[in-house]
């Protein structure tokens, strides 16, 4: 058997995370709903951004994230994803190769800015997303050919880029692509407030049969199912894709597939920091576990130690050695 060039290829939005600490009150000022991701366009992201006290950048983007956790806990992760020649665009491009992941993206030379998502982290460490998706959201389907040239283990599918017509060819190639290949390709639902505007989209690429695993929150499952008993949404989600998780925060996470139901708790933290990436992060330890042919609950367990990381601490990508925090619990 050929042993394919990649372990996680990534697709979703190149964005650049402003993070600052905030008052409930600038986050109800601007009418983004506390705990959720607001789309805005140029303008009003420039405005709050004026209205924001001392602020960190670093490369965001839900997809890229994933893509850095596997990378860091050793696997080989690649990023299909679209940025402007500009100062965020090139920060983002830096930022994604440093960490290890494959990032072939050519800079437009034209088009809307690169994306960026301003994050208010509240006293309580909840965090309120006002995205500007810019750039981002034309992700080009010929960048698709370099990042699964030689194949993949598994393609995860940001739910950010389901529903909007400028990327549906690079998503809708990357799947046929990375199933002509024999790799499995996975989806998440990202946010309840996409599960509201864009169900239908999603639905319809679920119903297809071409989803191998689906990420959800919560919300997003009882959202996207309009069951609001928990395990109710379980069992209909696990009717329509053979391997699903399910994160409940502090509760822990949920994955279902082959019949059974798994339940595993949430990684111990000191102190909560901020909650921006624990879904993108708890994806990067649970795919990197499938691509090591791990089961379920050892997958759900890497999740968990990597989403504990990074909310014990500003910003959304990880600042500790994830591989060696597996080492120590046993799990690599």
């Amino acid at each position: 058997m050929i042993e394919p060039a990649s372990d996680v290829v990534c697709i979703g939005h190149a964005i650049v995370d402003v993070l600052a600490h905030a008052s409930d009150d600038l986050v109800h000022a601007f009418g983004i709903q506390k705990g959720t991701t607001g789309f805005v366009d140029v303008d009003l992201s420039e405005k709050l951004y004026a209205e924001m006290g001392p602020a960190i950048e670093v490369s965001g983007g839900s997809a890229a994230n994933t893509a850095v956790g596997v990378a860091l806990l050793g696997a080989r992760a690649a990023f299909v994803g679209t940025v402007r020649d500009d100062t965020l665009g090139r920060v983002f491009a830096h930022d994604i190769r440093a960490a290890g992941v494959a990032f072939a993206g050519v800079p437009a030379g034209d088009g809307a800015a690169t994306g960026r998502c301003l994050v208010l982290v509240t006293p309580d460490a909840e965090r309120t997303m006002a995205t500007y998706l810019g750039i981002g959201n034309d992700i080009d389907a010929a960048e698709v050919d370099p990042a699964l040239a030689g194949g993949t283990r598994l393609t995860y599918v940001e739910g950010y880029s389901v529903g909007i017509a400028e990327s549906a060819d690079a998503v809708g190639r990357a799947i046929d692509q990375t199933r002509a290949s024999g790799g499995r390709v996975a989806l998440t639902l990202s946010d309840p407030f996409w599960v509201q505007i864009h169900g239908d989209d999603l639905r319809a690429l679920i119903d297809g049969g071409v989803i191998d695993v689906l990420f959800a929150n919560e919300d997003e499952a009882t959202t996207f199912t309009g069951r609001e008993d928990f395990d109710d949404a379980i069992a209909d989600l696990a009717d329509r894709v053979p391997l699903v998780t399910v994160t409940r925060g502090a509760a822990g996470a949920v994955v279902a597939g082959n019949g059974s139901t798994v339940k595993v708790p949430a990684g111990p933290v000191e102190k909560v920091e901020d909650t921006t990436g624990a879904g993108d992060l708890y994806a990067a330890g649970f795919l990197f576990g499938l691509a090591r042919g791990a089961d379920g609950e050892t997958c759900a367990r890497l999740g968990a130690l990597a989403a504990a990381e990074v909310i014990s601490h500003l910003g959304a990508r990880p600042q500790a050695d994830l591989a060696a925090l597996a080492r120590a619990e046993g799990l690599l």
